[in-house]
């Protein structure tokens, strides 16, 4: 079947860590490696939850007083110094946008809930996809098959209709099984290469 959708992830693809010392220096203030930070953020059980929906963000973050032993009104200080060191790739968002005038666009992202507002908003890119579909949102995660098909049936297409691009292996494994074309993003020179091939044959 020809291509007729190009899905794209948003943390770690479309906005990523640039500056990394933020996010370090972070950690080290809590005697935490960066990688244990991240994983206290999103991988435990808090964060899993907050991006299938089941807190709101906000609760969240405010759970760092009891994980960080940290004073409340210092939560939003912690949060901004975290991502602080994220940008938005604006190659990337006008490569989309230029694929975007010959295909539908769209995304799938293990997100809490407020990054809808992030990217339709802060980011202003709420014209540069057609569906958006965000974990926090249809309470199940990348690699569940069935947010994949959430996103499918959004925009109306077969699995084999759509390539999508997430920077975690296991995802475009995922992808794979459930029968859609997958980019194994590592660099944006890189995944938008292989996914030119993959958009022509």
């Amino acid at each position: 079947m020809m291509i007729k959708a190009v899905y794209w992830d948003i943390g770690g693809v479309l906005v990523r860590t640039g500056n990394r010392q933020p996010r370090q220096e972070l950690a080290a203030r809590f005697g935490l490696s960066y990688q244990e930070l991240e994983e206290l953020v999103f991988g435990s059980d808090l964060g899993r939850k907050a991006q299938r929906g089941e807190i709101p963000e906000p609760e969240r973050w405010a759970h760092l007083v009891d994980e960080l032993g940290i004073p409340l009104e210092e939560v939003p200080a912690v949060r901004q110094a975290f991502f602080g060191g994220d940008f938005l790739d604006e190659d990337l968002v006008a490569y989309i946008r230029r694929l975007h005038e010959r295909y539908q666009t769209g995304v799938i992202s293990n997100a809490m809930g407020g990054v809808r507002r992030f990217i339709e908003v802060e980011c202003g890119l709420a014209d540069a996809f057609d569906h958006m579909t965000f974990s926090a949102e249809v309470g199940v995660m990348k690699p569940d098959a069935r947010i994949f098909h959430h996103a499918l049936a959004g925009l109306g297409v077969q699995p084999a209709e759509a390539a999508f691009v997430d920077d975690f292996l296991h995802n475009v494994e995922a992808a794979c099984t459930v029968g859609m074309h997958a980019v194994h993003f590592r660099t944006p020179a890189q995944a938008m290469a292989d996914l030119d091939l993959v958009l022509t044959g």
